[in-house]
């Protein structure tokens, strides 16, 4: 067929790209060839229009064996001779269009990651957003992706330890369904996505191919439309159980020696693949598709190129040891084939039957060789205006506090999340110490040692709407924070940048301001960016989402058994607000959902004071001083109590603080402050150690009332029932139960 710029177009090529083709290949490319540059040039392999600020970020240091980018997923000495690996991605318009199995893939594709570069998954988290759960879409949409999440993580022996999730109008069309592995490696047992020694041959590993996911990389590149639908075949199909053996068979296969490098085949499958391993290795393969194990006949060379069938990898052995990577994957029952050799020429040549169809510099292809880099346009966007008029005067204190914490601590945003992570096996593997022992952050222990990884996800989105600067940068603050109220010490962080289109200015204004607001803080917490994923396109006709990038975040702690978690111990306990209370409800959940006011600044914060903060409560923490530690966000201080109190049915008696407004002071979300339970014996100690931040004492931990200016707002079991039940007033367990067949 004739290639012409429309059909680049077709391909969600621009005019100008496919004349960059023609000249960097000398010649118009063929369909294939053009299909390949289609799924690599895409916004979700390429970076092409992020590429250039996510370079300003810190993005080595610390603790990191890798730079980001170099490998499939960040990864991190803890000492010991192991190496924590871990990364974080979004599968949103796949869970958009077919939520089950676009979360299921989510998944796995992540774990893939991890165990591609040698290291075992030990844990995962996700980071969800979905519109109003009154409404039947989004109670559709969540009920798959959980199920999907679930049934992928249940299936393929890997617990689900933690996350978040927010209910907003502007998720409505574009759910974000971000997932996050953490592995463990041994030192010098990691592999490599590197292709080296021309004559090494090429092996394909794995599920066999078929048409699932065909164009997966171009369709996440483009906004959500009605006509989306139309594109369910992009939506991958995923196998937990095989993905299990996949695992086990490549952590075998690794101890052979025989492997020189390995690669998921991920977005834009053999292409992705062939084409980054050798650009790394600056060599070439020879590829022969027809060698390619298929599920379906006459599959075509794009369709084979371009495929992102799930639990698929591609190997290079060593010249004269595939015979032992060969017994390893059957022995695991797996296919596995010779399909191609490595070459010296840095072309990646693809052959169907012995004649050549594609021919492309593997270099042209790739981040960072030959794709483009674009640097868009960008203003402030318009809404600001309204924020900047927003006046807290106007909002008056309301009469009836106790109603409105009522309604607060029942929203979907701040409610229990019990219907949810009961149906994540949250203890398989035994490595979850955080089950019954809540925590800000999830703790893992690392198995032989006396380590524990503390993990964590976080973005309210929200604040980073109203200041993308401030909000990005207390993004990566409260992760932190959860880390180090846990015991942990921060180590670096992936990233989700789930934005709207970049070519509109506005969002790219977003991105821009967000990813200075993310290395700022990355650089005073010295917590490098290793590695992530940038979600663009998150976007309908009505408009983009709120944008969230989301934070994930590993620490250490040396010795979990002296984790710090968030529960009251002991009633008559004294409660002390570590950091400023002050008059702030910007941004809050109960200015935007019970005063229903959409703009405003975002709350309070300040860099510098978070950083002595956390400082001040790892210190207390190691020397044992502190009963509990919970820091304060969604809901404000309120919640925060409550959440604490409802382990051991503890309540609270508390007071609020003169020349503040009352609201402000028990729903504000103001940051750095951190909730701390001290025994009656240690509180001269603390009151010592304390210097230099702002401390106050607010009250005591009760046998199980709770009390307001000394006034009775009930038992905290009455409190526990509203907050554990709401999100399941929406979505019945029977309902909730049979969605999985229904998919």
């Amino acid at each position: 067929m004739e290639v012409t710029v429309k059909t680049a177009q077709q391909l969600r090529l621009t005019a100008e790209e496919f004349e960059l083709i023609k000249q960097k290949l000398g010649r118009t490319p063929n369909f294939n060839e053009l299909c390949a540059f289609s799924g690599m040039w895409s916004e979700h392999c390429s970076y092409k229009n992020s590429i250039k600020w996510l370079k300003t970020l810190p993005r080595e240091g610390g603790r990191m064996l890798v730079k980001a980018g170099e490998e499939n997923a960040g990864l991190m000495d803890i000492g010991d001779g192991l190496g924590l690996v871990f990364k974080i991605e979004s599968h949103n318009h796949p869970s958009a269009i077919e939520p089950f199995q676009g979360a299921a893939t989510g998944v796995g594709g992540i774990h893939r990651d991890i165990f591609t570069m040698g290291a075992r998954p030990i844990a995962s988290l996700n980071s969800l957003r979905f519109g109003k759960l009154e409404e039947d879409k989004t109670q559709h949409l969540l009920s798959g992706v959980v199920h999907g999440i679930g049934h992928y993580g249940n299936c393929f022996g890997v617990p689900t330890v933690g996350g978040e999730i927010y209910f907003d109008d502007c998720y409505h069309t574009n759910p974000l369904v971000n997932a996050m592995s953490v592995g463990i490696v041994k030192a010098g047992e990691t592999v490599s996505a590197t292709a080296l020694g021309k004559g090494n041959p090429v092996m394909f590993v794995g599920s066999a191919t078929g048409k699932d996911g065909i164009g997966g990389a171009s369709f996440a590149s483009a906004d959500i439309t009605h006509e989306s639908v139309q594109e369910l075949p992009a939506v991958q199909v995923g196998d937990p159980f095989q993905e299990k053996k996949l695992l086990e068979a490549c952590l075998e296969v690794i101890q052979t020696g025989a492997v020189v490098g390995m690669q998921d085949m991920g977005a834009a499958g053999i292409i992705c693949s062939t084409a980054e391993m050798s650009a790394k290795g600056e060599v070439g393969m020879r590829i022969d598709l027809d060698k390619v194990p298929a599920r379906q006949k006459n599959m075509k060379t794009w369709e084979l190129l371009l495929s992102e069938s799930q639990e698929r990898m591609l190997l290079v052995a060593e010249n004269g040891r595939e015979d032992e990577v060969t017994r390893v994957f059957e022995k695991w029952d797996l296919p596995c084939s010779v399909i191609g050799e490595v070459t010296d020429d840095g072309l990646l040549n693809f052959f169907m039957n012995g004649e050549l169809d594609a021919s492309i510099p593997a270099h042209e292809l790739v981040l960072g060789g030959g794709a483009p880099q674009y640097e868009r346009e960008y203003k402030e966007p318009k809404y600001f205006d309204e924020i900047k008029k927003f006046n807290p005067d106007t909002v008056n204190v309301p009469g009836d506090l106790k109603a409105v914490a009522e309604k607060l601590i029942q929203l979907p945003s701040i409610a229990s999340k019990r219907w949810i992570y009961q149906q994540y096996d949250s203890m398989v593997g035994t490595n979850n110490t955080s089950t019954n022992t809540p925590t800000d952050a999830a703790v893992v222990s690392v198995k032989n040692t006396t380590k524990g990884i503390a993990i964590t996800t976080d973005c309210n989105s929200r604040y980073v709407f109203a200041d993308p600067y401030k909000g990005t940068m207390i993004a990566v603050s409260e992760a932190a924070r959860n880390i180090v109220c846990s015991g942990g010490q921060p180590l670096g962080i992936t990233n989700c940048l789930n934005f709207g289109n970049p070519y509109d200015p506005e969002v790219y204004y977003q991105f821009v301001q967000a990813i200075k607001g993310m290395g700022d803080a990355c650089r005073k917490f010295d917590t490098p960016v290793t590695g992530g994923n940038v979600s663009f396109y998150n976007q309908n006709p009505d408009g983009p989402i709120y944008p969230t990038p989301t934070i994930g975040m590993v620490g250490l702690l040396e010795n979990v058994d002296e984790k710090m978690t968030l529960d009251f111990k002991n009633d008559y306990d004294f409660i002390y607000v570590l950091g400023e209370i002050n008059d702030d409800i910007n941004s809050s959940q109960y200015l935007a959902k019970v005063c229903d006011v959409e703009y405003s600044p975002a709350p309070y914060f300040e860099l510098e004071k978070e950083f002595v903060l956390q400082q001040k409560i790892a210190e207390l923490i190691s020397k044992k001083i502190i009963s509990s530690a919970h820091d304060i966000s969604e809901g404000g201080l309120f919640v925060t109590l409550c959440e604490s109190g409802f382990t051991r049915n503890l309540g609270f008696s508390i007071n609020t603080k003169e020349g503040v407004r009352k609201d402000a002071f028990l729903f504000g979300e103001a940051q750095s402050r951190v909730a701390v339970t001290v025994a009656p014996d240690k509180v001269e100690t603390f009151l010592s150690l304390t210097g230099g931040i702002d401390c106050e004492m607010i009250g005591h931990v009760t046998k199980g009332e709770i009390l307001v200016n000394e006034a009775s707002w009930g038992e905290i079991g009455e409190w526990k029932e509203k907050y554990d039940t709401s999100i399941e007033k929406y979505l019945a367990k029977e309902d909730a139960g049979s969605a999985l067949s229904s998919i």
